[in-house]
């Protein structure tokens, strides 16, 4: 029996993440995410997402030095992001991350250690990828990171050339914890499927960035926020649901393939949504979403997804639109690499079959003078 996308079908074991869609229950490592959300910051969610455990302080304080550490990139990685121009965000952080292995002297060291460090390397990495790309696109000085700073503010203060206040800093710390991990998804199971051959771990987030770039995937936040700068106000909101779903137009941000109530993500986004947007001024985007989601919600009984109050949420922070699915990398870089440390530690090729469609076997064959 087929299943059209693999849907419900169970394709592996994990102990990283645990979803019920019918509960809409999302945990880490047995931790709810409502849980990690108001209580953890980043670094210990990345530390439980590669270890299991929640960190020690004596061991959060080595995570966030050896991330420190790493943070710097090669100066051929650097020559290359400001080569890139205006060249779409996810196809140069797909290619950053791929040319990042051949400066890293164990890029070919499948030890366990090694790849551990180079998850680290990853993590840190991408995040400046990310940062040093939207500097140089604007024509202004790359920001030197501030070793005081946690990965989140460090985000935003290289990102702006200015320190986030504690509210910022939060906020997007939260958002990076809500993103970090979300079981066998497209990119995630990508970066396992090429995990499993043992190919390297560089290959195996280069895989995952390709997935994660689809609109289908990582992309619908960049919609979502085209739509909702287009419109003039909540009633043309509204309006522009109706006409949308009158024409059996989808609505990006609603909707998912394993959630049948609320997205618990969406929880807090929507939360952040609106206290960002209250300080930042972009209110009237909360608003608007408010009314977008009653609408569908009423028309189609459908939730919103992780994406639908991120959008808001990323630009009250100040990121650019285009930058939206990368900085969706950054933070998924940790359950990525989580997995691919989980992969390695009890591999078998993953190898599955195809229920064939086509011509029955036996053919014949007929010279190409007579086709």
């Amino acid at each position: 029996m087929t299943t059209a996308g693999l849907e419900g079908v169970v394709a592996g074991e994990s102990e990283i993440c645990y979803i019920d869609g019918y509960q809409g229950v999302l945990s880490y490592r047995g931790f709810n995410i409502h849980t990690l959300a108001d209580h953890a910051v980043f670094e210990e969610v990345i530390f439980l997402l590669w270890n299991g455990w929640l960190p020690k302080q004596r061991e959060l304080d080595q995570l966030r030095s050896n991330l420190v550490a790493e943070r710097s990139l090669p100066g051929p990685v650097v020559d290359f992001l400001k080569s890139a121009g205006n060249s779409n965000g996810m196809d140069v952080l797909r290619t950053a991350v791929s040319l990042l292995s051949l400066y890293d002297p164990e890029a070919q060291d499948m030890s366990t250690e090694a790849n551990h460090r180079k998850a680290v390397r990853l993590m840190s990495k991408t995040a400046t990828i990310v940062t040093t790309l939207a500097r140089l696109r604007e024509g202004k000085p790359i920001v030197e990171g501030d070793p005081k700073l946690g990965f989140s503010a460090n985000f935003l203060y290289t990102l702006s050339g200015k320190r986030p206040d504690e509210v910022m800093e939060r906020a997007f710390d939260v958002a990076m914890t809500l993103h970090g991990d979300h079981e066998l998804n497209a990119s995630t199971f990508a970066a396992r499927v090429t995990a499993a051959t043992l190919s390297d771990i560089y290959s195996s987030v280069t895989s995952a960035i390709g997935a994660l770039k689809g609109p289908l995937h990582g992309g619908a936040n960049q919609d979502v926020i085209h739509i909702l700068l287009e419109l003039g106000g909540e009633d043309e909101a509204a309006g522009n649901v109706r006409d949308k779903l009158a024409r059996k137009v989808k609505i990006p941000g609603f909707g998912h393939r394993v959630y049948r109530t609320e997205d618990p993500r969406a929880t807090h986004l929507r939360v952040l949504s609106e206290e960002l947007g209250r300080r930042t001024g972009h209110e009237k985007l909360y608003r608007m979403s408010r009314r977008m989601e009653d609408t569908v919600k009423s028309l189609k009984n459908l939730n919103p997804n992780v994406d639908f109050y991120s959008a808001s949420t990323y630009y009250s922070l100040g990121i650019p639109i285009d930058l939206f699915t990368p900085v969706f990398a950054v933070s998924r870089m940790s359950g990525w690499t989580a997995h691919i440390l989980e992969q390695y530690k009890n591999n078998r090729l993953i190898r599955p079959r195809a229920e064939y469609k086509g011509n029955p076997d036996g053919q014949p064959w007929v010279p190409i003078e007579k086709r």
